[in-house]
């Protein structure tokens, strides 16, 4: 049952990403073409800024299931390292990609290496790939989680840095837009779509980990067959 209801949110998070492209590309209104280089460019917004938001659910995930299989050895806590680090890396590059087809059309470069958010988020999303690629590289076993949940842990401190990073280092990334400050509003039509994607990107995150979960369990379950094949 639980695998079906994964579906279902899985399905119901794409169908919404597809509402929020079409929306976005037909409907939303344009910004003012005097305040950008590439105006037609900005609308890649709307799956930008979701699926970073849907990143930073995904590493806070990351996060608890770490913690949870250090200090505790739950293994929830593990199944949720899993699915928390491979959601973060398709969020992550999801925004990362958006973010360079947006960088490259409004500030002539992809990625501009001085920026502090950029980097920041960049290097979690490497984080997310390194555990993915990890894990499948290494045999499961004790001192593999350990290692693996300790770089999530401490990675974490990324998230918060890289939110906040445009408060303080403000280079060429615009500021938040969600609980900015009162610069960072956005007209009302423009933030219907925006919150359309982003309850679409987290509704597709909760399906994921739900779905991430019970193909872990699945596995384990095959390696402990395999093992009493082996006689081990």
């Amino acid at each position: 049952m639980r695998g079906k209801s994964g579906d279902m949110y899985l399905l119901a998070g794409f169908s919404g990403l597809m509402i929020t492209l079409y929306l976005a590309f037909n409907w939303a209104p344009s910004v003012d073409i005097n305040a950008f280089q590439s105006p037609e460019a900005q609308r890649i917004f709307y799956w930008h800024v979701p699926a970073a938001w849907a990143a930073f659910i995904a590493f806070t995930v990351l996060f608890i299931g770490s913690a949870l299989w250090f200090f505790k050895r739950s293994p929830l806590g593990w199944k949720l390292h899993i699915a928390g680090s491979e959601a973060g890396l398709a969020c992550g590059l999801m925004a990362v990609w958006s973010g360079c087809v947006w960088g490259a059309a409004e500030w002539g470069t992809p990625w501009d290496w001085e920026d502090f958010r950029l980097n920041t988020f960049g290097l979690l999303t490497l984080l997310a790939l390194f555990l993915v690629l990890g894990r499948k590289s290494q045999p499961d076993g004790v001192e593999s989680r350990d290692t693996f949940s300790t770089f999530g842990l401490y990675g974490f401190v990324l998230v918060p840095i890289t939110y906040i990073a445009t408060r303080i280092w403000v280079i060429r990334h615009p500021g938040p837009v969600i609980a900015g400050d009162e610069n960072s509003s956005i007209s009302g039509d423009m933030a219907l779509v925006l919150i359309i994607g982003a309850l679409s990107f987290t509704v597709l995150i909760i399906g994921h980990i739900m779905t991430s979960i019970e193909i872990t369990k699945f596995e384990q379950r095959i390696d402990r067959l395999q093992k009493e094949l082996d006689g081990e």
